[in-house]
């Protein structure tokens, strides 16, 4: 059913008050009833609901319809819904347009209801006009493998792999790092709990380094990445270690002899490693990496290892493998506070990051977990938390970083219990925003016990001749300039994309939003899906996020992964390319703008060249039919008559 002439149906939702608050749904009904083709026209409370649906199929058996427009909210909630219900209905599920007089009409023009009346009667009138055209479109089943890749390995890339692999599937591992953990790996304790963070997070390590269904790539980066049937084809560079993994014993000889030091990332440039090092204690795999920048090739490191493991000729290796899902799970980035001039970042080595308090906190940090100043090795009395450093600031990151305030009142807390009762520990905030369960408690708790919390940013940040430094604040509760005298000062820095990110964005093909983290397909209904079908995201690549929301995050990845890969297929897309192979002379010109590979031209037994479409590969994206000298080559319904028809009307 579907073919024939026209008889369409109009269904309008009132959305509550959101679209009949502000639009004359009674109004729009009447003249919509009266627009060529339309047989019935109906507006309802809330077309998404069950009754709304049973409407819609109700109004196709009684009036015989073979097209519908949906005048409601944008297509992107419900579009597909209202696609089955078509289907339940025995009609086409691609015969449908939707009209969206919600996000493109009541909303912007809430103040405005004639105009908005009017212009929602047009984004009507535009959507009949595309509809009368609209053709019955076939899918079909594209294989696919049963494998996935995870680009990164910290603590949502692990969840993600592991969830994926107890499920059965394949899963690639990619982590750049030469050790998976991420940033999780760097904590000392998760707040609001105080739980050892690397109790929690070893134990998964390993699992996923031994887990027969994973593949761990690390020390490796995603290279290129290409659409192959229903999956992708992905080149993957394992860079050189110069470390024979399947050799090398974790011993740590060679570290100890090797005579070069150079700041450890790891431990955020307070404490040395060597130009051959395990990146921490539980790095998974335990195994030793030299740094080429900086080795000196004395060849040290060779003599000593008794298990032959150094192989100073060791290059990149490349690896193609073919997966069916790609999730993203590069995390995140702290930023620089040097940007800051008033926070004096890089005057005094007693200045430092909440990622390297962290550090100073940690037993398997530089110091032990001993809290000292990094200048003289003293133990300090006085430390002052700024929190929201870079975060809301047009300067650096406007948007909340989520986390840092948290993360102030747990190191606030852990200070306090470190240094003893008599420590003075001082918290400058904006706002404090401590979300979720059991953070409020603990806030509470941290007042509690002497900590001063102090509504106001620094407005100075100076280092004084003794090596004090003097912050000066505004404390806007009790209206007092306060200078405060401190021995360490912890600056809470945002959180930002990775430096990297924007490259695997264009690699997959998928969009950043305006902060420049991942953008999902819809933030509520489809938060951990790209709007590029078979690519997922995890945890804070998509936005700032604490453990727990990472976690969760992760595992909404892999389960939406599995659930397509475990069908063993995936349906094609149906708005793609289709060619008109009489009005086609081969120029190559869709061939050349394709970015997804799906057009060649092929040469016929008559000699004459005509451009193929790959179903599987195209995308839709429609930029062949714009290249096109001809019009030979179209996206299903989306053609120059179901184009120029809404232009019509748009234009009358």
């Amino acid at each position: 059913m579907g073919t024939g002439e026209a008889k369409i149906g109009v269904f309008i939702c009132h959305c509550g008050l959101n679209i009949a608050g502000v639009i004359d749904v009674k109004r729009l009904r009447e003249m919509a009833s009266k627009l060529p083709g339309v047989v019935v026209c109906v507006d309802y409370p809330y077309m998404c609901s069950e009754p709304g649906q049973e409407l819609i199929r109700k109004s196709v058996a009684e009036h015989g319809l073979n097209r519908v427009v949906v005048a409601a909210c944008s297509p992107s909630m419900h579009e597909e819904m209202f696609r089955q219900v078509l289907r339940s209905a025995g009609l086409n599920p691609f015969l449908l347009e939707v009209a969206n007089i919600r996000e493109h009409c009541s909303w912007p023009h809430a103040h405005e209801p004639d105009k908005a009346t009017e212009k929602a009667l047009k984004l009507i009138e535009m959507a009949v006009a595309k509809a009368r055209l609209l053709r019955p479109i076939e899918l079909k089943e594209v294989p696919v493998a049963r494998r996935a890749l995870v680009i990164g390995g910290g603590i949502a890339g692990i969840t993600a792999a592991l969830d994926l692999a107890e499920a059965g599937v394949e899963v690639y591992l990619v982590e750049k790092e030469p050790s998976i953990g991420g940033h999780m790996a760097q904590l000392d304790k998760t707040f609001p709990t105080l739980d050892c963070s690397a109790c929690i997070l070893t134990p998964r390590m390993v699992q996923a380094a031994r887990h027969p269904n994973i593949r761990l790539l690390t020390y490796s980066e995603v290279e290129e990445v290409a659409r192959a049937g229903g999956g992708f084809e992905v080149v993957i560079r394992k860079k050189a270690r110069h470390v024979c993994e399947d050799r090398c014993t974790g011993c740590g000889m060679c570290v100890e002899k090797c005579p070069v030091e150079v700041p450890s990332e790891f431990d955020q440039g307070l404490g040395p490693r060597k130009a051959i090092y395990i990146p921490f204690p539980q790095a998974v795999p335990k195994v030793a990496v030299i740094d080429d920048e900086h080795c000196i090739r004395c060849g040290l490191c060779e003599r000593v290892c008794e298990a032959g493991a150094i192989d100073f000729g060791q290059e990149d290796e490349f690896l193609k493998v073919e997966v069916g899902a790609i999730i993203v799970a590069t995390g995140f980035e702290v930023m620089d506070p040097w940007s800051l001039p008033e926070l004096g970042f890089l005057e005094s080595p007693n200045i430092i990051t909440h990622l390297q308090l962290e550090r100073l906190l940690s037993s398997s940090g530089p110091t032990g977990g001993k809290i000292i100043r990094p200048s003289d090795g003293k133990e300090p009395r006085s430390v002052v938390i700024v929190t929201c450093v870079g975060s809301r600031d047009e300067r650096a990151n406007p948007y909340c970083c989520r986390i840092g305030c948290s993360i102030a009142v747990k190191q606030a807390v852990l200070l306090k219990e470190r240094l003893g009762p008599e420590a003075r520990i001082y918290v400058c905030f904006m706002d404090l925003r401590t979300y979720g369960r059991g953070l409020e408690e603990f806030y509470a708790k941290a007042r509690s016990e002497g900590i001063t919390f102090i509504r106001g940013s620094p407005s100075d940040i100076e280092v004084m001749p003794d090596g004090t430094i003097k912050v000066t604040v505004f404390d806007q509760s009790t209206g007092k300039l306060l200078e405060i005298s401190a021995d360490l000062v912890v600056l809470i820095a945002g959180l930002r994309p990775p430096g990297d990110l924007k490259d695997l964005a264009a690699k997959l093909k998928i969009p950043l939003g305006p902060d420049d983290f991942l953008l999902e397909a819809h933030p509520k209904l489809r938060p951990s899906e790209a709007a590029s079908r078979g690519i997922f995201m995890a945890g804070a690549c998509q936005g700032p996020k604490d453990i727990v929301e990472t976690v969760s995050h992760a595992s909404a990845a892999a389960a939406k992964a599995a659930s397509m890969l475990l069908k063993g297929y995936v349906l094609s897309e149906p708005f793609i390319a289709v060619v008109d192979e009489a009005s086609c002379r081969g120029c190559g010109r869709c061939e050349e703008v394709c970015e997804f590979g799906a057009i060649e031209v092929v040469e016929e037994k008559t000699g004459r060249l005509v451009a193929r479409v790959n179903e599987a590969l195209c995308m839709g994206c429609g930029a062949c039919s714009v290249r096109c000298p001809t019009g030979a080559i179209k996206v299903r319904n989306f053609g120059p008559e179901q184009i120029l028809a809404q232009v019509a009307v748009a234009s009358r």
